[in-house]
């Protein structure tokens, strides 16, 4: 067993493991609020390594805090954000709702860590003290979802979106590879008029990149950062030229361009711009999950489905069937989307639960916003590496779907009218006989019929 120390708080005293950095609010959390996982997202915690260093070289630069016990503060900061004190952060996402104790839990960790790196013991509160100086000039109410959208940002800019991209480009890819060759459409699940794999391969890009473009421009909207409205959004107990220069340091920090909000109060009372980003989030969801179903369906088979498509073969497909390949990818990454959008459902509520001042579901925010991205993200990677790029063409199954699908008779109605295309579709597929034959029987002079059913041809539109 571990020593254990005595920690203080508004509250009084409570004993914490002598091996522990946090003190006495982190304590008492772990106690109050004994739920089931999630853990608070260590990128929230990370976030607020950039917060606390960044206000602690403001009131540096401010003259308000003696610079060796800033000095100190960076350091502690420096190995939160480098993840160093990762072990320190225990606390879970049922806790309340402003995210108060996180924020302490950052505050005491910083505080005891900059204290030894003084060389007093923790739990000293000397000469660091964790509300004075570590959360000098902030309040949780503005810092934690300050906290939110730097860990959202930077997770979305730094993971979601390349990953996406990537499976994008690998799309694209095949797509090029494949843009002569044609195939048939398929609308209602049934047969259409052909086109190319590349113009359906091209689609699917271009519809993801629609996605990650609304994912980017949400993103964007999270840069502006409440830090300055402290506790209800009028500033109290800090200055103008403090939160200037603290959010100018946590844009240099992360390398990213945070501002400060135009309006404190909305910024402490809503998480409306943390909705709109998971609502891009599961719109990026819906898109994948209907390009990876089409993937899924064009592969089916081999010998019973559509068949067109051959997936690479990453593990054994079955326990009692042997030779079997399923595409697990596709599997896993319509489960991922499945999560994301059932996810804003929560987010949405939460969003709504803003009342007066303050929102009070932050934590249950910022969990899914963080999940559903990195879902998305690692799901999007491994599709691309271990599902896309492995993809084949069955050009048999695909040049057979053209040779016997009825529906290229749509090329011929505007010469022949539609009622005697209607009749030479139905004779082929009730004869079970090729469009050509029931073209020809029913009049269709064989050299009109050779003229105008070309499949490549009915791939782009007509030149007049």
């Amino acid at each position: 067993m571990s020593e254990s120390r005595i920690e203080s708080d508004g509250l009084g005293e409570i004993p914490v493991d002598d091996e522990r950095y946090w003190g006495a609010q982190t304590q008492r959390a772990l106690e109050n609020f004994p739920h089931v996982k999630p853990r608070m997202p260590l990128e929230v915690c990370h976030a607020y390594g950039h917060i606390k260093k960044a206000a602690a070289r403001a009131h540096v630069s401010l003259g308000d805090l003696d610079p060796e016990e800033a000095g100190a503060i960076v350091q502690a900061c420096d190995e939160v954000v480098a993840g160093e004190l990762d072990d320190q952060f225990p606390l879970l996402v049922w806790q309340s709702g402003s995210g108060t104790q996180t924020n302490m839990n950052v505050n005491e960790v910083v505080a005891n860590r900059a204290n030894e790196l003084l060389g007093s013991p923790r739990g000293s509160k000397e000469p660091i003290h964790p509300n004075d100086d570590v959360n000098r000039g902030q309040s949780s109410n503005d810092s934690f979802v300050t906290a939110m959208h730097i860990a959202a940002y930077t997770t979305i800019i730094n993971l979601t979106i390349p990953q996406v991209e990537g499976l994008v480009a690998a799309i694209e890819d095949k797509a090029l590879e494949w843009q002569n060759v044609v195939k048939s459409g398929r609308t209602h699940l049934q047969d259409a008029t052909p086109l190319t794999v590349g113009q359906e391969w091209q689609a699917w890009a271009d519809s993801l990149r629609d996605a990650v473009d609304n994912l980017r421009q949400a993103n964007d909207g999270l840069l502006p950062l409440a830090l300055g409205g402290t506790a209800v959004g009028s500033g109290l107990n800090t200055t103008k030229e403090f939160v200037t220069a603290a959010i100018a340091n946590v844009a240099e920090q992360t390398g990213f361009p945070f501002t400060e909000a135009k309006n404190h109060f909305v910024a402490n009372a809503t998480v409306d711009r943390l909705v709109r980003a998971h609502s891009a989030l599961k719109d990026l969801a819906v898109t994948l999950f209907k390009v990876t179903q089409d993937l899924r369906w064009l592969g089916s088979g081999p010998a019973t489905g559509l068949g067109e498509l051959r997936f690479p073969a990453n593990e054994p497909g079955s326990s009692i069937m042997p030779g079997k390949v399923n595409p697990s990818q596709a599997e896993v990454m319509l489960m991922m989307c499945a999560e994301v959008i059932g996810a804003d459902t929560t987010v949405s509520i939460s969003g709504a639960e803003g009342n007066f001042q303050l929102n009070v579901m932050r934590p249950v925010v910022i969990y899914h916003v963080l999940e559903s991205a990195k879902l998305l993200g690692s799901g999007a990677g491994a599709m691309r590496t271990k599902f896309v790029e492995g993809m084949e063409l069955n050009l048999t199954k695909i040049d057979d779907y053209v040779g016997r699908s009825a529906m290229l008779v749509t090329a011929l109605a505007p010469t022949i009218g539609y009622d005697l295309a209607t009749r030479i579709a139905h004779k082929s597929v009730e004869e079970d006989i090729p469009l050509r034959d029931a073209a020809i029987e029913l009049g269709v002079a064989s050299e009109l019929y050779d003229r105008t059913i070309d499949p490549v041809k009915l791939t782009t539109p007509d030149e007049r």
